[in-house]
């Protein structure tokens, strides 16, 4: 009988860099056969077609055939798809399992590590796969900064004072539960904090671990494969090591405010003026993310660009194909979004 094949699943919150951090392991797999299971919270596919770009992937793979090595799971958190969507992805790619070293599984900014997992005690899946380790990628400017998951020490002071108050965020119950469940932290963006900064945010970070986890710092995602792979945990049979928030629950809700939004526009932005009026857009409204492709004016490439709170990232990844629109791609992340609202004020500044 072959050997299980080793799964690792790599979660945090949005825009910590988890597919930067596959999109290095892709580049530097040193020979290993992987395959990205990819689960995207909005339409467009932005993650999986960023994947496919790191040009090691099989040129000319439908991404809608079975037989391509990533597979984007688009119908919302992989944790409440699981029984529809997942098991027969994997059941496909354990048919191919003699031709693959490894899966990888990104989950979804707002995915619950912990019923992902349980997924792996099935027995169409337990008798051909185990998960081989949990990375949780967190980002530390934005917790440096208090976005995205906010102060925890300040709440937790607020919670010493009012035993009453009933602070937890569903945000930040992720948070600790991404982190509870981790084999390694990857603590993500160094080089955007310095030192002192790095020092408190790896405080943070370990005084909510609750058993001894590596924190590795990290400056997009570049670690070496051999650090990432090969835990051995055997993760399914573990679980009560790595204690949640929802572990008496049978089933977990999100919070229904918070939803995706994704725009597809003609024309194209200058880079600074976009950029300008996203985060304009940020302080308007409650938008923890917007990733996507940018057609820019007299540029033969696309543009990535990946927005957190006020900071913004790009990159031009890759020339636009001669079957493909130029066109503007975006996902916004956020709660209670004015979709009308955006869309007008990105029109308005299309060249």
């Amino acid at each position: 009988m072959a050997a299980k094949i080793p799964v690792t699943v790599i979660t945090g919150f949005l825009g910590s860099g988890k597919t930067t951090l596959i999109r290095h392991l892709l580049q530097h797999s040193q020979g290993r056969r992987i395959a990205v299971l990819v689960n995207e919270f909005g339409e467009l596919g932005i993650d999986g077609d960023l994947l496919r770009s790191c040009s090691v992937c099989p040129e000319g793979a439908d991404p809608d055939d079975g037989a391509s090595n990533i597979v984007e799971l688009t119908n919302g958190c992989l944790c409440c798809t699981v029984q529809e969507e997942f098991l027969p992805t994997m059941l496909e790619l354990l048919k191919r399992r003699e031709s693959l070293d490894c899966i990888l599984v990104e989950t979804s900014g707002l995915a619950l590590p912990k019923p992902l997992i349980k997924a792996f005690r099935w027995p169409e899946i337990r008798h051909a796969a185990t998960v081989d380790g949990v990375i949780t990628v967190v980002d530390c400017a934005a917790i440096a900064a208090g976005e995205v998951v906010g102060d925890l020490q300040a709440l937790e002071a607020q919670r010493q004072a009012d035993p009453s108050l009933d602070h937890e965020t569903p945000i930040q119950e992720l948070f600790e539960d991404q982190l509870a469940c981790a084999d390694l932290v990857v603590l993500n963006k160094t080089d955007l904090v310095d030192s002192s900064a790095q020092k408190q945010v790896v405080s943070l970070v370990q005084h909510e671990l609750p058993r001894a986890v590596k924190v590795v710092p990290s400056a997009h995602g570049t670690l070496d494969i051999n650090l990432l792979l090969g835990f051995n945990a055997a993760v399914e049979e573990d679980l009560a090591a790595r204690p949640s928030h929802h572990d008496t629950e049978e089933d977990h809700d999100h919070d229904e405010q918070i939803t995706s939004t994704h725009f597809v526009l003609q024309g194209s932005f200058d880079p600074d003026t976009l950029k300008n009026q996203l985060k304009a857009l940020v302080q308007e409204q409650e938008i923890y993310r917007i990733k996507g492709f940018v057609a820019v004016p007299h540029k033969s490439m696309r543009m990535v660009l990946q927005g957190v709170g006020a900071r913004f990232d790009q990159f031009y990844d890759r020339p636009w194909q001669q079957s493909e629109p130029q066109e503007t791609r975006l996902v916004f992340i956020g709660r209670n979004l004015d979709a009308a609202q955006i869309e007008s004020q990105l029109i308005a500044i299309t060249s």
